[in-house]
């Protein structure tokens, strides 16, 4: 399966997420909350900085935990300027 490229509002909030996720995790370091949603240091760096778009739906939710952001906050920053698609 080849995965279709990222679309410009696609990546527009990856950045979203990204800054949103670095405004949650505030004074506390980017080891000690990678470490503690279950993913590397490098992989919060990029999303982050915008650089890792769409993080892994798994990524999302250890992230949710561990900064205490209820994941329905994080689809909200997500959803905030994509388009409706309505199911067929």
């Amino acid at each position: 399966m080849v995965r279709q490229p990222l679309t410009a509002e696609q990546i527009a909030a990856g950045q979203r997420l990204g800054t949103a996720l670095r405004a949650a995790r505030g004074r506390r370091s980017l080891v000690e909350v990678a470490l503690a949603a279950g993913i590397s240091p490098e992989t919060l760096r990029k999303i982050e900085a915008g650089r890792l778009s769409a993080p892994a739906f798994g990524t999302v939710v250890g992230l949710s935990q561990a900064l205490d952001v209820p994941l329905d906050d994080l689809a909200d920053v997500w959803l905030a300027a994509l388009p409706v698609h309505q199911a067929s």
